[in-house]
């Protein structure tokens, strides 16, 4: 028997096309999701999402065409001689899934970052389940749900999702009252502190690593003022984190 009369045994040249066009269209159903994601310099960008939902429609191809050779002439399967669940290998995908989703959260001191991303993994996870599936029209229209939410939301915030989380560092010198004065310049500008790391440097500076949030984005140019009156800093940094 040649290699294609083995594949043709089991499957036809049209369904292994159907079987391409699923893995296809679960690669662009998963682009979609992680280009979202990538503009906001997110740890699980085009790729990730792109193999995600890709894998998970391979999985479910798997799971529904695996076991064609296991039937007999008249289609049961497995007719009664032994027993298994092809569907146990799509379910896993779900559950599988939940290590990368670990991976991308983070905490910073009470706040906690990538809940949103591993949601995406794990909702892409789902999409390419139902691309595999052949359900075109529901991961297709699942993926534009996902996507429009995640545009919509980051211009109409509300609530906590409203709150900008923002790295400050600042090299300062050894004064006493440095720190309250600081302080005082948060608790003014509604900023809350959410962590806060010092370190003394061989030169004998002060070294300050600050995560802020607040309810908007922070002023550069209102902080470099505060660093020109405030004389007992020598530099600054700011970077918006999420």
């Amino acid at each position: 028997m040649t290699f294609a009369q083995y594949l043709n045994s089991h499957f036809t040249v049209v369904q292994y096309l159907d079987f391409i066009l699923r893995l296809i269209v679960s690669c662009f159903c998963g682009a979609a999701i992680g280009i979202e994601r990538a503009k906001r310099l997110k740890e699980a960008g085009i790729r990730t999402h792109v193999i995600v939902c890709c894998a998970s429609a391979l999985t479910m191809i798997i799971s529904k065409y695996a076991f064609a050779d296991m039937t007999d002439a008249a289609g049961v399967l497995f007719a009664g001689v032994r027993g298994a669940d092809a569907s146990r290998i799509a379910a896993q995908t779900i559950s599988g899934i939940s290590f990368l989703g670990a991976g991308v959260i983070f905490k910073h001191g009470s706040s906690v970052r990538g809940l949103t991303t591993a949601a995406g993994i794990w909702a892409t996870a789902g999409i390419g389940l139902a691309v595999g599936a052949g359900m075109y029209l529901i991961g297709i229209l699942a993926t534009a749900i996902i996507t429009v939410t995640q545009l919509l939301m980051h211009h109409f915030t509300f609530g906590n999702d409203s709150m900008q989380t923002t790295r400050l560092q600042f090299t300062a010198l050894d004064e006493p009252g440095l720190w309250d004065r600081m302080g005082g310049y948060f608790h003014t500008n509604r900023l809350v502190i959410v962590k806060t790391e010092i370190k003394r440097m061989g030169d004998g500076t002060l070294s300050y690593d600050i995560y802020v949030r607040s309810s908007q984005s922070i002023d550069l140019n209102q902080l470099t003022d505060y660093i020109h009156d405030e004389r007992g800093i020598l530099s600054a940094t700011c970077t918006p984190l999420f």
